[in-house]
């Protein structure tokens, strides 16, 4: 029997197998187009520190570190799909819905530390990059009371030019 201790240090066992927060940060930002990347990287770096003492965050990368262990495959087989689950639940556990399109996007280029990953690890390290990147951007995007805001004032403005053009 395995055991786990919730709250355990995530990042030392990550580490022993070669996954440096370091590496994460790099891989992440190889996909990265934009400005102020010193910046990015360290605010990318806190919401990484953050996730990774999350409880279920930290259950299911243990969950892919187990079954890199225990759990042997050649190669990653096309019908495998299990271990895109636990990416793409991890991804969009962090980011919301949205993530699920950086999940794809970090697996398809596999850019970085994902590329030299076996199959579990490479998508659940490529879901938490997904998904950090994902949430770092978040508040870039408009909430539901803006996007209301917007279309109330879209409409009062159309309203106005009708009134205008009787």
């Amino acid at each position: 029997m395995v055991e786990f201790q919730a709250g355990g240090n995530m990042i030392e066992e990550l580490e022993a197998k070669g996954i440096k927060l370091e590496r994460m940060l790099d891989t992440a930002l190889e996909l990265y187009i934009g400005n102020n990347t010193g910046k990015v990287r360290e605010q990318l770096r806190g919401l990484m520190l953050h996730y990774l003492n999350d409880i279920n965050i930290q259950a299911l990368l243990k969950a892919a570190l187990l079954l890199e262990e225990n759990f042997k495959v050649e190669g990653d087989p096309v019908n495998l799909v299990a271990d895109e689950l636990i990416g793409i639940g991890i991804a969009e556990y962090i980011g919301g819905k949205m993530a699920l399109f950086n999940f794809f996007y970090y697996d398809t280029k596999k850019p970085g530390i994902l590329k030299e990953l076996p199959p579990f690890l490479d998508d659940a390290v490529g879901g938490f990059i997904a998904g950090c990147m994902t949430k770092l951007f978040e508040p870039f995007l408009p909430s539901e009371e803006e996007e209301q805001e917007y279309e109330e004032n879209r409409n009062v403005v159309a309203n106005s030019k009708r009134k205008h053009a009787d």
